[in-house]
């Protein structure tokens, strides 16, 4: 993610994308897997607005389930709009707009699609 690319992984064979990372696919874990960028493509599914922030996040903030275009989904937030229920519409399109927190760590937050 540091570089601005989101990836995931999915089953050399059957093409199959799944999250969270990890060094095996769950459904066969003896089948190869391999890292792949994804699209930065996704939809809203749900999410709640939190006025209560934690340390390092200001409110309100949304804390979202984003599905990707390559079928997993996310926990995430939702940046760069209103944080409302009129600007957060579920199944919205959304695309991935990292957000630097250091110079070693970017998180994969998300925005509304531009277009959408």
């Amino acid at each position: 993610m540091k570089e601005g690319k989101l990836m995931i992984q999915r089953n050399k064979q059957t093409g199959k994308a799944y999250f969270p990372p990890r060094p095996f696919d769950p459904e066969d874990p003896f089948a190869e897997v391999e890292w792949f960028q994804a699209s930065g493509k996704g939809t809203l599914l749900t999410y709640i607005i939190s006025h209560r922030p934690p340390p390092g996040f200001e409110a309100p903030f949304s804390i979202a389930v984003v599905r990707l275009e390559e079928g997993v989904q996310m926990a995430t937030n939702i940046v760069d709009c209103p944080q409302t229920p009129e600007a957060l519409q579920l199944d919205m399109a959304v695309e991935l707009a990292p957000t630097k927190v250091n110079d070693d760590i970017t998180l994969p937050t998300w925005r509304p699609a531009k277009g959408a």
